[in-house]
């Protein structure tokens, strides 16, 4: 979901409110007789430092580029282990490509995928949600967990099209 206004940010530049999340991250990679590497750190530090969807070979190629010297397997075993520790879930966006995004409990969103240009958009409706609950009771189930993707083209490139 989209955030209002600018996000706080540490000595690091990065959101104050992942300082929770690396206490539950280095807590989970303990319980598994694992620990927090340098790499873990920076990829980490790259998951978590936006807001956003993010995909495996994009932080592979961004950790290449600054010289972090994490490789993709690096990367893929770490947000798999994002995953594990429940602070990273993935997204089947339905683009070819995996994505990953932050999991903040109680906060639920529904995804807009341009299918011109790839971006991700993110949002949220009460009415929706009241309405699917609605259905949801009207026909006897028990929901679980849902998934709306939305598959269009976003207004920037309606407007080149014009």
């Amino acid at each position: 979901m989209a955030r209002n206004g600018p996000v706080k940010k540490n000595s690091r530049n990065l959101p104050v409110d992942i300082e929770e999340e690396r206490v539950i991250f280095e807590a989970y990679l303990r319980s598994n007789g694992l620990k927090l590497t340098t790499q873990r750190s920076q990829i980490f530090e790259e998951v978590f430092g936006h807001h956003g969807h993010i995909d495996a070979d994009g932080i592979a190629a961004k950790m290449r580029n600054l010289d972090k010297g994490a490789s993709r397997a690096t990367v893929y075993r770490t947000l798999e282990l994002l995953v594990e520790s429940g602070l990273v879930k993935p997204v089947r966006l339905g683009t070819g490509q995996h994505y990953y995004e932050h999991v903040h409990s109680g906060e639920h969103h529904d995804h807009l995928v341009c299918t011109s240009c790839g971006k991700i958009f993110e949002f949220f409706s009460p009415e929706l949600e009241e309405y699917q609950g609605s259905i949801c009771d009207e026909m006897g189930f028990s929901p679980k967990r849902h998934t709306m993707i939305i598959y269009g083209t976003c207004r920037n490139c309606s407007a080149k099209r014009k």
